[in-house]
This record gives C-alpha cells, sequence and structure tokens, in this order.
C-alpha cells in the first residue's frame, strides 16, 4: 500500500457518481451569498464586529469555489463556476484558482516549489539570493503566527507578480490568463459598488475582512503538506475540528486528494469507514485537532524553508 492512495471502496465508487444536482451545496453556495450581504448590513449597525462575520463568510465562499473547482454541486463545470465565481475575496480569479489548484492535484509534484504552486518551500537556489530580510520574513512565515499575520500579504505578492510576468507573455496560456483576469475585474466593479453603496463600508474595512479570511484559510493549509519521499506522505489529516464546516471538511486532506471527487459532506464517512488505513497511508501525518497545530508551531517553524529534496540537477532551468 506505500506509496499508493486508496482506490475508492464499492462505497465510495456510488458517492462519486454524478447526480443532478447536490442540494446541501446549492443551499450552502445560497445561505452564504445570504450571510455576506447580512453580514456587510450589519456593518453600519455593529461596526467592526461584522467585519470578523464577514471573514468567516468570505473563508467559506473559498471553500465552495474549491468545491466547484472538483466538479460541484452540479454537472455543469460553467454553472458551478458562476455560482461562485463573484469575487467577495477579492485577490484571486476564479479560473486562476482553478487551474493552480488543479495542477497542485498532480500528488508525485506535491510541495515542489517549482511544480506545485500551492507549496511553501523554496529551492536553496533562489533562498541564497534573496535579501536577508526576505529571508527573515520567509522565516517566520514558516511558523503558524507568521503564516497569518504575514502570510496573506507575502502569497498575494508572490501571486500577482506572478501573473503579471505570465500575462506579459504571448501564447494561448498567456489569453487564457488575461481573460480570467478580465471576468474577475468585471466582478470587483460589482463588488465594489455592493459594498460601497449597498454596505455603506469604505473599502479599506472590506479589504481588512478579506485579509481576514485569507489568515483564517492559512490555518487551514498551514500543514496541509510536507515533504516526504513517498507522495502519501505529504497529505495531512486533521481528525476532527470546530472549524471543518468553515473549510468544508478539507482538514480531512489526504480524504480528498485521494477521492477528489467526493463532495464535502461525503468526505468524514469515507475518512471514518477507514481511519486506522487512512494514518497508515500517510504514515501517521495525523493531528487531532487544529489546536494541536497551533500549540506545536503556534512560534515555531514547522519545517525549513528550503526543500530537501529539489536541487539544481532535478531542475536546471529553475
Amino acid at each position: 500500500m506505500e506509496g499508493r492512495l486508496l482506490p475508492l471502496d464499492n462505497n465510495g465508487l456510488r458517492l462519486a457518481l454524478r447526480r443532478p444536482a447536490e442540494w446541501r451545496t446549492l443551499a450552502l453556495v445560497i445561505g452564504c451569498y445570504a450571510a455576506w450581504i447580512a453580514a456587510g448590513l450589519l456593518y453600519a449597525v455593529i461596526g467592526w464586529p461584522a467585519v470578523f462575520a464577514l471573514a468567516l463568510v468570505i473563508a467559506l465562499h473559498s471553500s465552495l469555489q474549491h468545491e466547484a473547482i472538483h466538479g460541484h454541486p452540479t454537472n455543469s463545470a460553467l454553472a458551478n463556476e458562476a455560482l461562485v465565481a463573484l469575487p467577495i475575496g477579492l485577490l484571486v480569479p476564479f479560473r486562476r484558482y482553478r487551474d493552480l489548484h488543479l495542477q497542485h492535484h498532480v500528488d508525485e509534484r506535491l510541495t515542489d516549489p517549482y511544480d506545485d504552486p500551492e507549496s511553501f518551500y523554496h529551492s536553496r537556489r533562489n533562498y541564497d539570493h534573496l535579501a536577508w530580510p526576505l529571508r527573515a520574513a520567509l522565516e517566520w512565515n514558516n511558523t503558524l503566527a507568521g503564516r497569518m499575520l504575514i502570510g496573506p500579504a507575502m502569497s498575494s505578492a508572490r501571486f500577482l507578480l506572478s501573473d503579471l510576468r505570465a500575462a506579459q507573455s504571448q501564447g494561448p496560456e498567456a489569453s487564457g490568463l488575461r481573460k480570467a483576469w478580465g471576468f474577475h475585474a468585471i466582478g470587483l466593479v460589482a463588488v465594489g459598488a455592493i459594498v460601497h453603496f449597498g454596505f455603506a463600508m469604505p473599502g479599506y474595512v472590506y479589504l481588512a475582512a478579506a485579509y481576514l479570511a485569507l489568515s483564517l484559510l492559512a490555518l487551514r493549509s498551514f500543514a496541509e503538506h510536507q515533504w516526504a519521499e513517498v507522495p502519501a506522505h505529504r497529505t495531512v489529516i486533521v481528525d476532527r475540528s470546530l472549524l471543518s464546516l468553515l473549510f468544508l471538511n478539507n482538514n480531512l486532506h489526504l480524504v480528498h486528494h485521494a477521492q477528489p471527487k467526493l463532495a464535502w459532506y461525503e468526505l468524514p464517512a469515507a475518512y471514518r469507514a477507514r481511519k486506522d488505513e487512512w494514518a497508515a497511508l500517510n504514515n501517521g501525518y495525523v493531528f487531532p485537532g487544529y489546536r494541536t497545530i497551533i500549540r506545536q508551531f503556534g512560534f515555531h517553524q514547522k519545517e525549513s524553508v528550503v526543500h530537501p529534496s529539489v536541487t539544481e540537477a532535478t531542475h536546471p532551468e529553475g
């Protein structure tokens, strides 16, 4: 079983079959947008506490976008995109998130700083060329406190600069990227109008809510992957958490990577039915909850910034 993801059992095969629509996910999408409007309108009444509510809703919306990327809640990719593409989180165009995340799902490349767009590792070559203040920031970013405080700013800047460079190139990929940002710009105009005229909220306040949402998502993603020789050992399981609904059970991350067609509400049953097998599969890379991760890595680095395997020989053109 080493190095190979668990196949779907008969129950998993049944769960993975496509339905006309997944009503629980559709209801959650509707509820998410209703909660977003309610939290925004509450700002005029209760002030900053509404910002925290907005952050929770924006984080949930990101989790719903993740579901849409994996084919939920309908059989139509275009319909799924339409349901969640409104950029209430501001930063990432849905189509860019889709393309980069599907690239991330090549498990043999997980954590590679060149091939995995969601990797937080750096190659030794690139790390050695950085100025010391940026190295210090990256070291802090490998603690949970750093990842939640400065991580959103660092990852956002890295993403935006990368897309800006890519958009200036030629070819079909650059054309698709520019189209994704064009759709995103239209969505941002709509969101800006709602925030300004509907919520009567200053732009910097909404930016604070969006940043806080990224911080919450950083708690989930902080320990999702680690370097290991065996691909299946690279992906975490966080056994249970009060945040499971916010993350749509993506705390059971190994199960999601092994069976990405399962909907969010199907993951817990798939995990509990074979709990010991999953823990064996990822070589015990299991945490009982996020509190354990906070205690262990709140102010301590989880691992090195430099990827232990990537070298000039493995990526001569990197």
